[in-house]
């Protein structure tokens, strides 16, 4: 996966988390960051005072998490502070097949996300931090690696290895897994800041998001909100991938147009007929709606979509979107928990009924009309948000590919069903199978 930045796009994405690796193109070892970016500031946030500094830095700089959901990370940190004994959770587990900015970062510069996650454990007052990637992930080597780099004295930290599952980086997965080692959602509340790993309070961090407060820590808010927008400050990592013609993770301004985003990865290979947006547990726009927006959470909402784990995923014009969709719902239908009915048995159904729509003729009417009720009354109901995200796609899917749609309908079946053109894994640790 290639991280980079073209120089045409340079002046609209600043590179702030990259930085480092675009000017060495070499991770960086422990010497070499802190020679970058000096000591760790520890001494301006330790004790009570500067803990209510830190917090004040955090809540004036706007940092929103990086991992999908977008809260407030100063609100994120409060609540977690108000507990007893809490603990940090630095999530680094990327479950999402179109997204690999999180590897990324722990890859070239792992010491800015150690030094996001000693930050969080002073600004919660916890004594131990635990940083959880994927198991079998050729990543967890270097990781280690860094770990033992760390000076003595540091706020313990520990590697821990996860199931690759799609949901087990979900924040109540991670916990349960601590817990039991079973990585499965649990039902919410508690919460994990109010009720987590040990029964104390406990902050989940995805990575990007704790990187990012090692930044705003060492330059200030206002340095933060140098770029991107009032809502939406700061810069993001996205995994640009799909029909362009240099894949790969790339560092945005929020509030960059998505056309320049797509130019930093060289432009689509051919033209696009639509974009993904926010990965598998996101939303199809079609390419031209696509074109007049902005990369930031606002922008993707007002036009039915949302930012979530940042990725572009740009489907080539010869591609069936219908066909696309249908093949993706049929893997996260196979990655459910299998704990609760809107998994088990809704998530299968609905991909059954888009096979059906990609077949065509009298059959793809009948799941239509199934599907309308199906994807009414599934969101909301789960264990956690998994169904919630393969609704909000198929949702997408009828509305983006309504023309596809009506030709299948009419009895003509796909002919690009059998050539795939989104990415699904083959990687994923199975020795954790849910039965």
């Amino acid at each position: 996966m290639t991280i980079a930045r073209s120089p045409r796009a340079a002046s609209a994405s600043p590179a702030r988390l990259l930085a480092g690796w675009l000017d060495s193109r070499r991770p960086a070892g422990f010497a070499e960051h802190r020679a970058r970016y000096g000591a760790l500031p520890v001494e301006n946030y330790a004790g009570r005072n500067g803990r209510a500094r830190l917090l004040a830095t955090v809540d004036a700089s706007g940092l929103r998490g990086r991992g999908g959901a977008g809260f407030s990370i100063g609100r994120k940190l409060r609540a977690v502070a108000r507990g007893r004994r809490p603990v940090v959770v630095a999530n680094g587990c990327e479950g999402e097949p179109v997204s690999r900015k999180d590897h990324a970062l722990l890859t070239v510069a792992p010491h800015l996300v150690l030094d996001g996650a000693v930050l969080a454990a002073l600004a919660t007052g916890a004594k131990e931090i635990i940083l959880c990637v994927h198991r079998d992930d050729p990543l967890a080597a270097s990781v280690a690696e860094a770990l033992a780099e760390r000076p003595s004295g540091e706020i313990p930290l520990r590697l821990v290895q996860v199931p690759g599952r799609y949901v087990s980086s979900e924040e109540s997965a991670l916990v349960n897994f601590l817990e039991t080692g079973d990585a499965r959602p649990t039902a919410k509340p508690p919460r994990p800041f109010e009720h987590g790993v040990r029964g104390r309070p406990t902050l989940i961090g995805n990575v990007e998001t704790l990187a990012h407060l090692a930044l705003i820590a060492r330059y200030g808010p206002e340095w933060f909100r140098g770029c991107g927008t009032q809502e939406s400050p700061g810069t993001t990592l996205v995994t640009v991938g799909g029909g362009v013609a240099r894949p790969g993770v790339y560092e945005a301004a929020l509030g960059t147009p998505v056309t320049e985003v797509l130019d930093q990865a060289g432009g689509p290979a051919e033209p696009p007929q639509a974009i993904l947006f926010g990965g598998y547990g996101g939303a199809w726009l079609p390419a031209p709606v696509a074109a007049g927006i902005r990369l930031s959470a606002e922008d993707l909402r007002a036009a039915g979509a949302t930012l979530g784990v940042a990725s572009l995923t740009v489907l080539p014009a010869h591609a069936c979107g219908l066909a696309e969709t249908a093949r993706v719902l049929r893997y996260l239908a196979g990655e459910s928990a299998r704990q609760c009915g809107p998994c088990m048995f809704g998530l299968p159904a609905i991909a059954d009924d888009f096979t059906a729509l990609v077949l065509g003729g009298r059959a793809a009417a009948q799941a239509g009309q199934r599907l309308r009720n199906r994807l009414s009354v599934i969101p909301g109901r789960g264990a956690c948000a998994h169904p919630d995200g393969a609704v909000r796609l198929a949702a997408s899917a009828l509305r983006c590919f309504a023309q596809d749609r009506q030709a299948h309908l009419a009895g003509r079946p796909c002919a690009w069903a059998a050539h795939p053109a989104l990415p699904l894994p083959n990687w994923n640790n199975r020795s954790g199978e849910w039965t």
